[in-house]
């Protein structure tokens, strides 16, 4: 992988090519019925919890516990599917997780304590099927390196976002049903539904087992660049998780809890429309800059959401901040054809999600004390530091970012053939 790669323009042409490439119709179709509730099922939870119990801090830590659930079973998932390929290992941990998901509603109905539902939440985190891996990772099969597989990259990481903008909404406006778990079981069951369909889906099934992949304890963490990828990424989702919590909280002190899912859905609306921008021109130009530049002004605009005293005010603030979502999540998969070791892909976005969700839990659990010890704005301030902190962490790594001279290519064409 050559150095230019890192500030590889893509151009909307690509994008085109990119998801009209022979054999991926059906998976992507799969992959966004999968990833579509990812959002919904969080938030749905979150004030499933909260209006069961009536504590923003039991809920929080609920919420973390399933995140994680999903940072361990990302890491386990992610590795068995570079090495068996993503069918069998989707298909089982789907089983799993309706069985968990059960188990958690039905403890929530039966108001048990909060010491019970932590390590059920963290049952269906560690069970989620994890789609978006073996999405990501599926790209590299099907497309050569270069702008169209970058391109490919970046529809999935806004391909994301635009699920943030629906899910959090949906929830906020299926917590007012009759029955307050209405989202989270109509997020699982889209989740499950979709998750089958990708996994039997013809390109999807040509994937086969590659026991080459398996290797060392850390696997693709044993990259020096990866593990500096970690923490810029452990950073981003940190100061989401913070976000997450004490926008829900704010909305409820002013007196319109629906709102609050909508309010986390206006952040996500600006970063689809920067992101697609940022795409065509990223700066800045050398990844090891980029990874700290990007999350150090996230930080900064997550801190400015303390200042606003209403809910426009707050909204219009969180669409500035959401303009630094979609470029970090680009940016980390791009970071991952450079850093990723040969025959790691769906482990090394494995690892990047597991760090991401660790952020989540992190900055969700401590949120959720702030909120109800501080009020909302101090929540806020303590996401932009921890961003802060960690963005320097993450510059005073820059140096380790290098290619790998194996970097994660994984070209093989003869996928598209065998969809065909």
């Amino acid at each position: 992988m050559s150095a230019s790669a890192e500030s590889h323009r893509t151009s909307l042409a690509d994008y085109r090519a990119a998801l009209t490439a022979p054999g991926s119709r059906g998976a992507v179709i799969a992959s966004l019925l999968a990833r579509l509730p990812i959002a919904m099922i969080g938030i749905s939870a979150l004030l499933y919890v909260q209006r069961e119990t009536g504590s923003f801090a039991a809920a929080g830590l609920v919420s973390a516990g399933s995140l994680v659930g999903v940072s361990v079973g990302a890491v386990v998932q992610g590795r068995l599917i570079d090495r068996f390929g993503p069918t069998r290992p989707l298909l089982t941990t789907t089983m799993l997780f309706a069985l968990a998901m059960t188990g958690l509603v039905s403890a929530i109905e039966a108001h048990a304590p909060t010491l019970v539902l932590v390590p059920l939440a963290f049952g269906t985190g560690i069970t989620e099927p994890m789609v978006g891996s073996a999405s990501r990772a599926l790209w590299t099969r099907l497309l050569p390196a270069g702008p169209t597989r970058n391109a490919a990259f970046s529809y999935e990481a806004i391909s994301m976002e635009v699920f943030f903008i629906l899910g959090p909404g949906f929830a906020g406006l299926l917590i007012a049903a009759p029955w307050a778990g209405t989202g989270i079981v109509t997020g699982s069951l889209t989740m499950i539904a979709g998750a089958v369909l990708f996994a039997l889906s013809p390109t999807v099934r040509a994937w086969g087992p590659s026991p080459s992949s398996g290797g060392k304890l850390l696997g693709a963490l044993a990259s020096p660049g990866m593990r500096t990828l970690a923490v810029a990424a452990l950073g981003f989702g940190a100061v989401i998780g913070f976000v997450e919590v004490a926008v829900p909280a704010a909305a409820t002190e002013a007196g319109n809890t629906s709102i609050g899912g909508l309010l986390l859905s206006a952040w996500s609306v600006s970063s689809v429309a920067f992101g697609v921008a940022y795409s065509l021109r990223p700066w800045p130009r050398q990844m090891g800059l980029r990874l700290p530049v990007l999350l150090a002004g996230f930080g900064a605009l997550v801190a400015l959401l303390a200042l606003p005293g209403s809910l426009w005010g707050l909204a219009l603030a969180m669409l500035a901040a959401g303009a630094l979502i979609t470029p970090q999540s680009t940016t980390h998969s791009a970071a991952i054809e450079i850093a990723a070791p040969k025959g790691t892909a769906a482990e090394a976005f494995g690892w990047v999600l597991t760090a991401v969700t660790l952020g989540l839990a992190f900055g969700q659990s401590i949120s959720g004390y702030l909120v109800e010890h501080a009020g909302h704005e101090a929540a806020f301030l303590a996401a932009g530091g921890v961003g802060f902190a960690l963005a320097a962490v993450v510059w005073l790594l820059r140096g380790t970012f290098r290619p790998q001279p194996s970097g994660a290519v994984a070209e093989a064409p003869e996928l598209v053939g065998a969809a065909r």
